[in-house]
């Protein structure tokens, strides 16, 4: 199960880090600290010229990839008029975990069956209930915004390659995963449901968010040095995807 926990994990050192290069970027280191002081983090990971700082390290192939993913994400959301805390954690908690070997294709890490498409997962999910019918449902939710988010160049060459479905029909599945999932007693006593009902209802907003952070990270154009640290999660859905 994917939890909403990246932010969590922040701690002095990403802090710092963050301070050093928005001093770099002209900012005032003494102003930052004192504001970290009295608010915490949040000052640094929300603050307009983060991601930019992020991007123009020369290391930044070396900084931790769950600091970069949530800054870029959540600017992204910013943007897009997400403001939600909660919905950017749980955004680059799915990228993270869905950027490693095939765990976009399972609906849990100790799961061995892959769902290699999402009409597998709605097929499933009317055959299942209990914590497995939960788990398909959140699945389908975290996957349909994967594949609309990240990859909507591969769904629009699949449209015109095969008549595949189109990102409305993406949008439709994720919501409808989310919703499910919120409505599961274990979401509930997980106290899950409402995360998984505003993903539901910003579902559009978090897939155009994403489909940003992909057009500047992980396309392959892509000029920033950043694309050294992203490109494996491209490799990876090549690998599993594009043959079919």
């Amino acid at each position: 199960m994917i939890l909403p926990d990246v932010r969590v994990s922040f701690g002095r050192d990403d802090a710092a880090r963050l301070v050093q290069l928005l001093t770099r970027e002209g900012e005032d280191q003494g102003r930052l600290e004192s504001l970290v002081s009295e608010r915490g983090i949040d000052v640094l990971l929300d603050h307009p010229g983060a991601a930019r700082a992020l991007v123009a390290e020369p290391g930044v192939s070396r900084l931790p990839l769950a600091l970069f993913s949530y800054v870029a994400l959540r600017r992204s959301l910013i943007d897009g008029g997400v403001e939600s805390r909660l919905m950017a954690d749980y955004v680059t908690s799915i990228f993270l975990h869905f950027a490693t070997e095939a765990r976009a294709h399972r609906i849990a890490d100790y799961e061995d069956r892959e769902y290699r498409y999402v009409v597998d997962l709605v097929a499933e999910i009317a055959e299942a209930d209990g914590q497995r019918g939960f788990l398909l449902s959140a699945h389908l939710g975290n996957f349909a915004l994967w594949l609309s988010g990240l990859f909507p160049d591969w769904i629009s060459h699949r449209v015109r390659r095969k008549g595949g479905p189109d990102l409305g029909y993406y949008e439709n599945m994720g919501q409808t995963g989310f919703s499910l999932a919120a409505d599961a007693p274990f979401a509930r006593r997980q106290q899950l449901d409402g995360c998984y009902r505003d993903a539901a209802k910003t579902f559009t907003a978090l897939r155009v968010a994403l489909n940003r952070f992909s057009d500047r990270f992980l396309t392959p154009g892509a000029t920033s040095p950043v694309d050294r640290v992203l490109r494996q999660v491209v490799d990876d859905f090549e690998a599993h995807w594009l043959q079919a």
